[in-house]
């Protein structure tokens, strides 16, 4: 059976590795969450920005206003695409989708003419899409196809041809089961065609990555981006770098001089700048009749035709909270790969986070369990604070995602349900030790046990205690003609007032013999001046035994029962002992043993030989030298090798302080030098007895036996 004390670090690790497995598992909230903390790296340092080599033509809200709605023919379009040609437009990609012929094209709306009369030559009807196919064919255009599962349909062979270096990483590329493609006649006549599609678990949410690659099980596709920038750089092939260690996963893509490292699967990973509306051109003012105005924002620049206008439906969220159309993505994708500037998570990356994050649980764990709660939460804190600082760093340095939010997030579950446990075991301890005490201490040590209780060593310890044994006198006598529901009435009556006024005094009561108590002060935690809250306790006992006996609370005189009133005895031993759990830790029970133990017990029976009701031993006497006690003798006790000096309790400081006791004293030092020195003690004891019959009428019997005790002053 596991210990008590095996539960929390045992939880603790279990907790642990159920985060790492978690991690390891990596389920779509952890995802998530880890997106969530790069948008907020980004948000604090994005994209600076530069001089772009991109500019989107909008068809914004004043164009379509200028124009008309959307869709416009397509002979405006062969104008729009033949006009960034003539301004020197690098390459020009539509972010528009063109897969049916155009509606408002006149040689479509022919076939709903009535045919001409016969023999006469049919009018020459212009066809718009043959327009605008002769635009795109005559500029270094690209159309794009929309990659979807709702079709069956794909591209035929990519425009630009692609090359593998290292392992094949096909199987890790986007797969396509379908697109909706251009018009064949439009996408014949581009000079690249390249994917639009948006990562597709993303696409209703914040676009953080760019899938740049495509495959439908056999050839591979490119994005609109990578083909834009290949046709702008005049380049016939892209390379896929597949990574170097055969697992089969895209480590870059090559075009032209520039190397964009990826994802696994081929996504670029955005670094997004804020908005820049410098970069856009409404397309109004391309087809106006000032677009020669425009040759210094178009000459040498990659092209982007898109929308922006909000009831084309084009809005996506980015990294930075923007909502912007996808035109502008696509742009910006554009714009990082041509300044270099990557957003990356090599492999390694995750080893390190999960690494950081069991080393910073175990330190957690480890301070919980050691230094408490608040010195592991300022630890932790630091520690993740580190982390956060590392995080950052390697991200303005280097463009390097290490992920924060685990670490935070796992680190603040691991504490809670840890500082949860210890509340928890804690509150346990405190109830165990509530019922091991509640009945044997004083509330107020009781609150004093709780607030201390990792002080209380329950396995054992030795510490100096006062320790008290009070017994009834004649007990069998006593309840030989008592029924036993009387006579527990009785002991329950007696050993009620007795326990009160230990507690009282800040004492523990140890347990209950028969007719006897036994109680202990100083443990289970500190008690200042223990002798003397003993001595005040027992004489707090005699004065309730005489309020009991006064008021017949033991019912004695009512049944004519002899002897009428109850006496107890009580013996007081200051000393070590060893005190701490005695049995089984499923059953224990808080008690003390030694010397002092013993001695006590001795000493309660020495009453009826001194023949008073409160004995004490020399060292409670000199721990409580201001209160009233009168020299006794010594007791021969076994396994000693001397005597034991014995004094009796007459009263509080206060009475000790009085004339009247101080002159008792005198004559009994008197008494006391003349038994020690073997002479005849009659007339001092009997003068000492004179002065005790003032003060208490018990030392009357203390007196009449102190005459025949010589042997037990001579000796000691």
């Amino acid at each position: 059976m596991w210990k008590r004390r095996f539960i929390p670090p045992l939880l603790g690790l279990g907790i642990l590795l159920g985060l790492v497995v978690l991690r390891l598992a990596d389920p779509y909230p952890v995802e998530v969450a880890r997106a969530t903390a790069f948008d907020f790296l980004q948000q604090l340092a994005p994209r600076p920005k530069g001089e772009s080599p991109v500019r989107v033509v909008d068809i914004d809200e004043a164009s379509l206003a200028a124009i008309g709605q959307w869709p416009w023919p397509r002979d405006v379009l062969a104008t729009l695409t033949d006009r960034l040609g003539e301004l020197g437009a690098a390459a020009i990609g539509y972010d528009v989708l063109f897969p049916e012929p155009d509606r408002l094209s006149p040689a479509r709306l022919a076939a709903s003419l009535p045919s001409p009369p016969a023999g006469a030559a049919p009018p020459v009807r212009a066809d718009y899409d043959h327009d605008f196919a002769a635009a795109l064919a005559r500029t270094p255009s690209v159309l794009g196809f929309s990659v979807s599962d709702k079709v069956t349909t794909l591209p035929h062979a990519p425009k630009g041809g692609f090359a593998i270096s290292g392992t094949d990483p096909s199987g890790a590329i986007p797969r396509m089961t379908g697109a909706v493609l251009p018009l064949a006649a439009l996408g014949d006549a581009a000079h690249g065609l390249g994917a639009l599609s948006l990562n597709a678990r993303e696409s209703v949410g914040v676009i953080r990555s760019l899938p740049l690659l495509w495959s439908d099980g056999t050839r591979l596709y490119p994005s609109l981006v990578l083909e834009t920038l290949r046709l702008a750089l005049g380049a016939q092939t892209m390379v896929v770098l597949g990574d170097t260690a055969g697992q089969g996963y895209v480590d870059s893509v090559r075009v032209g001089d520039f190397t964009i490292p990826t994802t696994a699967s081929g996504d670029l990973t955005l670094y997004y700048r804020k908005p820049d509306p410098s970069l856009y051109v409404s397309a109004r003012d391309v087809l106006g009749p000032d677009y020669h105005d425009l040759k210094p924002l178009i000459e040498g620049q990659i092209v982007l035709v898109g929308s922006s206008a909000s009831g084309l439906l084009d809005l996506h969220a980015t990294a930075l909270g923007d909502n912007v159309p996808g035109v502008s993505i696509h742009a910006q994708a554009l714009e990082q790969i041509v300044a270099n500037a990557y957003l990356t998570r090599a492999d390694w990356v995750s080893g390190l986070e999960i690494a950081s994050f069991i080393v910073i649980a175990l330190l957690l764990i480890g301070l919980i369990l050691r230094v408490g709660p608040f010195m592991a939460l300022l630890t932790g804190v630091a520690l993740l604070g580190l982390t956060v600082a590392g995080s950052w760093y390697l991200f303005r340095r280097y463009g390097l995602l290490v992920d924060p939010s685990f670490p935070l997030v796992g680190s603040f579950v691991l504490y809670s349900v840890m500082v949860f446990l210890r509340f928890f075991l804690s509150d346990a301890d405190r109830r165990q030790l509530r019922r091991a005490f509640g009945h044997y201490v004083a509330p107020a040590l009781l609150a004093q046990i709780e607030r201390t209780g990792d002080q209380v060593t329950l396995g054992g310890e030795v510490r100096e205690l006062t320790v008290m044994f009070a017994d009834m006198r004649n007990f069998t006598s006593v309840s030989e003609n008592m029924a036993p529901a009387d006579l527990l009435t009785m002991l329950n009556t007696l050993f009620g007032a007795l326990g009160a006024e230990v507690m009282a005094q800040f004492g523990t009561i140890d347990k209950f013999i028969g007719d006897a108590l036994m109680a202990f002060w100083n443990a289970p935690v500190d008690v200042g001046d223990h002798a003397r809250k003993a001595c005040a306790a027992a004489l707090g006992m005699r004065q309730r035994m005489a309020d009991l006996n006064a008021a017949d609370a033991f019912g004695r005189r009512a049944a004519g029962l002899e002897p009428a009133a109850v006496a107890i005895g009580i013996g007081i031993s200051t000393g070590e002992a060893l005190v701490g759990n005695m049995g089984l830790e499923s059953r224990f029970d808080y008690s003390c043993l030694g010397d002092t133990v013993n001695v006590a017990s001795r000493v309660e029976g020495a009453c009826k030989t001194v023949g008073y009701d409160i004995v004490v031993v020399e060292a409670t006497r000199a721990a409580a030298a201001d209160f009233a006690t009168l020299e006794a003798g010594s007791l021969l006790l076994k396994g000693k090798a001397g005597r034991e000096p014995i004094h009796i309790l007459v009263g509080d400081p206060v009475l000790g302080a009085s004339p009247e006791f101080m002159l008792l004293s005198a004559a009994h030092a008197m008494a006391i030098a003349a038994l020690r020195a073997g002479k005849d003690g009659s007339e001092p004891i009997a003068r000492a007895a004179a002065e005790a019959r003032e003060i208490d009428a018990r030392l009357e019997r203390f007196y009449e036996l102190l005459a025949s005790r010589g042997e037990d002053f001579r000796e000691g």
